[in-house]
């Protein structure tokens, strides 16, 4: 049945970020279609990891700092420690951060580079081995339609450059790993729900603008982006690579 194809049953998953917001929202969807899980951020205060277990999701939590170039590497190793290979990867795990580029200072360009783009590509890199002694995987790459337009009202030029890179990386990838039998795709989010918009939201010129750019005329939810990171993760997607999955209310259409 084609239902079928959206089962994970046997896999194994590794979700960065995956204690709160999208990447909690996309742990639960792997869970519920049967995969393992190792789920990973800086710390769980939010009972991301006890929701989990919680839905009776077999699953595992490691604290990492992803911005450390070992972190990648043992958070794999820890997956394939624990559960004995490792089919899935998603990287969730990333931050926002909004200024003028003439004051965006090193430090803060240092920050958003190093989490949403360097460490996102040591995961890939470190994944590779381990989905090849697999036969194959899925790695789901979070972008965000901010790789594509130029947000406005904010100036945030760094964070769209970043996304724009785990754009590129995931179609490079995608042709790259063909060979291996290791799909690589992007969802690119629209505005979504979580901790790192709501302060936006919380701006009324800033909402005003959002909502106001958006067909839909509402932010999208968690699972929302959970059930495409599903299809991108399993059979349902067999036939996709280098893709770029657009999921926001229509926001990019204007």
């Amino acid at each position: 049945m084609l239902i079928d194809r959206f089962r994970a049953d046997g896999k194994v998953a590794l979700v960065t970020g995956g204690t709160r917001g999208i990447g909690l929202a996309i742990a639960h969807g792997l869970g519920e279609a049967g995969a393992k899980l190792m789920v990973s951020s800086r710390t769980d205060t939010l009972g991301g990891l006890e929701s989990l277990r919680a839905a009776g999701h077999e699953v595992e939590f490691v604290a990492a700092d992803l911005t450390d170039p070992e972190a990648p590497a043992r958070l794999v190793a820890a997956t394939e420690a624990r559960f004995g290979g490792l089919d899935i990867l998603v990287n969730n795990a990333g931050v926002a951060s909004h200024g003028e580029t003439e004051s965006f200072d090193d430090a803060r360009l240092a920050r958003v580079m190093d989490l949403n783009f360097t460490a996102l590509f040591r995961c890939c890199r470190a994944a590779i081995p381990a989905m090849r002694r697999r036969g194959g995987g899925a790695i789901v790459n979070i972008g965000s339609i901010s790789a594509m337009i130029a947000n406005i009202p904010q100036d945030q030029a760094v964070y769209n450059a970043s996304k724009a890179a785990v754009h590129m990386l995931s179609q490079s990838l995608g042709s790259e790993l063909s060979r291996d039998n290791i799909r690589v795709n992007a969802i690119a989010p629209g505005y979504v729900l979580t901790d790192m918009t709501r302060g936006g939201l919380a701006i009324p010129e800033w909402a005003k603008v959002w909502r106001e750019m958006t067909p839909m005329d509402r932010v999208g939810q968690p699972e929302e982006i959970a059930t495409a990171a599903l299809f991108l993760a399993t059979p349902a997607s067999s036939y996709m690579t280098g893709a770029v999955l657009v999921i926001d209310g229509g926001y990019t259409t204007r």
